[in-house]
């Protein structure tokens, strides 16, 4: 009988240990993710913009449509599309206006 209840232990804690393995490996997996992300922005600015808004700078062109960064090109499609979203989507304009921002930084 006791040799069963040994059994039955070491089979469960050869689970628990494999489980643990697998969520230590996926951590840290994204974790270097997360750090490659951060560490493809050029400067200072640019990192703490992506971490303070969660936008790349690639990421609020792309959302804003421009291929340059000139003030009147980004105010001009953030004022356009803040409005064409202004009934339809909050989550849109949530997003316009982040891009917006990171874009400043």
């Amino acid at each position: 009988m006791a040799r069963y209840i040994a059994q039955i232990i070491i089979a469960g804690t050869q689970v628990v240990a494999r489980a643990f393995a697998r969520a230590l490996k996926q951590e840290i997996e994204a974790s270097q993710q997360a750090a490659q992300r951060l560490g493809n922005a050029k400067t200072r600015s640019e990192r703490l913009a992506n971490q303070k808004l969660g936008l790349s700078l690639e990421e609020a062109k792309q959302i804003l449509n421009i291929k340059n960064l000139s003030k009147e090109e980004v105010e001009e499609q953030y004022n356009k599309l803040f409005k064409v979203n202004e009934k339809t989507s909050l989550y849109l304009q949530s997003k316009i206006v982040r891009a917006e921002r990171t874009t400043r930084a």
